[in-house]
C-alpha cells in the first residue's frame, strides 16, 4: 500500500513537468515558423508595391512625339496638341519625313504625325516599345478623327515574327533573372566549404549555362531572337554574371536573407523598370528614373538596339551599365573574400580543439539552415 500511495503522490507531480517542457518547445517552433514566414510575406508586400506601383495606371509623362511639316498650320497643330496634352507629351516639329524616320530609329521619338487633309499618317517604331507606339497612336487618332480622315500607321522598325507584341525580350529577361538569382543561394549554401573565388568561378559557369538556356529558347525554339543571336547571348551572359556575382558576394553577409534581397534588386525593381512592358515615359518618375541605369533595362534596351536598330540607339551606354553591375559584383566578391579569410583566421585556434556535443549541434543547425535556404530559393 505504501508503494501504491507513493505512485499516486508522484504521478501528479511529473505531468506538469512534461507539459512545462513542451510549452517552450512549442513556442520555439512557432517562433521558427514565424521567422521563416517573414520571407514570403515580405515578398508578397514587395511584389504588390512594385508591380502595382509601376503598372497600375500607365499614362504618358513627357512622351516624345513630333508633327512633320514647315507650314504655319503645322506649327499651330503642334502647339495645339501640346497645350491639350500638358505634361503628358513633349511635342516638336520636324521639317520632313526623313528626319522623323531617323529620330524614330534613334529612339528619340514615340511617334511622328504627318498631317494631310485626306491621308494623315503616323510613323512609329514598334520595336522600340509597342506600348509607347500605341499611346502615340491614341493621341493622333483623335487628331485625325477631328479632321474626318482615317489615320494610317506606318511602322519603320517592325518586330520579329516570333515576337509580335515586342515583349518576348522581357520574358527572356525574366528567365535569365530567375535562373541567375535562384542559383545564388544554392552556390552560397552548398559551396560554403570552398573559397569565395571558387564559388565565383562556379557562378560564372552557372551564368554561362543560364545564358545558353535563355538564347536557345528565345532563338531557335520560339524565334523571339531571329538574328544576331551571338550578340544577344553575350549580352545575356554579362547580365546573368552580374547578378550571380552581386548575389554571391552578398550571400557571405546576408545568408538566408539573400534570396529576398535579390528579389528586391532583380525582380521587384528590375522587371518594373526594364522597359519590357512600359517605357519610362508611361510610368511615374521613380520607376522611370531607375530605367536609366538598372541592369534589367540594360539588357532589354541593349537587346532591342542589337536586334532592331543596327547596334545604335544607345547600345554603348547599356553595355556599360551591365559592365558596371558586373564590376560591382566583383567588388562585393573581393570584400566577401577578405571577410571570410578573417573569419577563418579567427577560428583557426578553436578548430584544433575536438568538437564537443554543442559544436556538433551547431553544425547540424547550420546544415539545416542551408537546406532551408536552398528550398526557399528553389521554391521562389
Amino acid at each position: 500500500m505504501t508503494t501504491t500511495h507513493r505512485a499516486a503522490r508522484t504521478g501528479p507531480t511529473t505531468a506538469p513537468t512534461a507539459a512545462g517542457q513542451s510549452t517552450p518547445g512549442l513556442r520555439r517552433s512557432l517562433q521558427h515558423i514565424a521567422v521563416h514566414l517573414l520571407t514570403p510575406l515580405l515578398m508578397c508586400l514587395g511584389m504588390a508595391l512594385a508591380y502595382q506601383g509601376a503598372f497600375h495606371q500607365p499614362e504618358p509623362h513627357h512622351l516624345k512625339v513630333a508633327v512633320v511639316g514647315t507650314t504655319p498650320q503645322v506649327q499651330v497643330l503642334g502647339q495645339t496638341v501640346k497645350d491639350r496634352a500638358g505634361d503628358g507629351l513633349d511635342v516638336t516639329t520636324l521639317p520632313d519625313r526623313q528626319s522623323a524616320e531617323q529620330q524614330l530609329r534613334d529612339r528619340e521619338l514615340a511617334g511622328a504625325f504627318v498631317p494631310s487633309p485626306r491621308h494623315p499618317e503616323l510613323l512609329v517604331a514598334k520595336a522600340g516599345s509597342d506600348t509607347s507606339a500605341i499611346a502615340a497612336e491614341t493621341v493622333f487618332q483623335t487628331v485625325a478623327s477631328k479632321q474626318g480622315a482615317p489615320l494610317a500607321v506606318t511602322d519603320v522598325a517592325p518586330l520579329a515574327a516570333g515576337d509580335p507584341t515586342g515583349q518576348g525580350i522581357f520574358f527572356l529577361l525574366v528567365a535569365l533573372s530567375i535562373g541567375s538569382y535562384g542559383s545564388v543561394a544554392v552556390i552560397g549554401a552548398a559551396g560554403a566549404a570552398v573559397s569565395t573565388w571558387v564559388r565565383a568561378l562556379v557562378g560564372l559557369v552557372t551564368s554561362l549555362a543560364v545564358s545558353v538556356i535563355g538564347i536557345a529558347t528565345a532563338g531557335p525554339l520560339f524565334h523571339v531572337v531571329d538574328h544576331h543571336r551571338v550578340a544577344v547571348w553575350a549580352l545575356g551572359w554579362l547580365y546573368s554574371a552580374g547578378i550571380v556575382a552581386v548575389g554571391t558576394g552578398l550571400h557571405t553577409f546576408l545568408k538566408r536573407w539573400t534570396t529576398l534581397t535579390l528579389m528586391v534588386l532583380f525582380v521587384m525593381l528590375n522587371f518594373t523598370t526594364s522597359g519590357g512592358i512600359y517605357e519610362p515615359e508611361l510610368q511615374n518618375g521613380f520607376f522611370g528614373a531607375l530605367h536609366s541605369f538598372w541592369n534589367g533595362a540594360g539588357f532589354v534596351e541593349g537587346a532591342r538596339s542589337i536586334l532592331y536598330f543596327d547596334g545604335g540607339a544607345g547600345l554603348g551606354g547599356r553595355v556599360l551599365s551591365l559592365a558596371l553591375w558586373f564590376a560591382a559584383g566583383l567588388v562585393m566578391l573581393a570584400v566577401a573574400g577578405v571577410h571570410e579569410r578573417r573569419q577563418r583566421a579567427a577560428s583557426a585556434p578553436a578548430a584544433r580543439v575536438p568538437l564537443e556535443r554543442a559544436q556538433a549541434d551547431e553544425l547540424d543547425s547550420k546544415v539545416a539552415e542551408e537546406e532551408e535556404e536552398m528550398a526557399e530559393a528553389v521554391g521562389v
